[in-house]
């Protein structure tokens, strides 16, 4: 059974761009199989072995979300946010405004995914360490 000082602590360590792939591996490591982040307001639902679900709570002011998706513009901030030109809160209102509603890790497949509101899958990356 994992628990968010369990998660904190991961994040807190490894929580960078540049220490994502080791993140993810080390929430694999602690029984996560995959989380979703939600643009809305920064929270996170964690999902493990057994059924286990532990939510964590909002980290940033209420975003709207676009109901129209837009992948050009997904991959735009992406760009953006990859070379430091946005910070993770600029990132996030932008993919906000680009209809991503949420961003699922696949801890297994090491595999990022953006949805959009109504499920769609816009864009799918693998983790790789840099």
């Amino acid at each position: 059974m994992f628990t968010l000082e369990q998660i904190n602590a991961i994040h807190d360590r490894l929580g960078t761009m540049e220490g994502f792939p080791q993140y993810v591996r080390a929430l694999h490591a602690l029984g996560i199989e995959k989380y979703d982040s939600y643009l809305t307001d920064g929270h996170s639902e964690y999902f493990g072995k057994g059924g286990q679900k532990l939510a964590s709570p909002a980290v940033h002011e209420t975003l709207a979300i676009s109901d129209t998706s837009d992948r050009e513009k997904v991959l735009a901030h992406l760009d953006l946010h990859g070379q430091r030109k946005t910070s993770y809160l600029e990132m996030s209102r932008g993919l906000a405004e680009s209809g991503v509603e949420k961003w699922t890790v696949d801890t297994h497949n090491m595999t990022l995914a953006y949805y959009d509101k109504q499920g769609n899958e816009l864009l799918i990356e693998q983790i790789v360490s840099r």
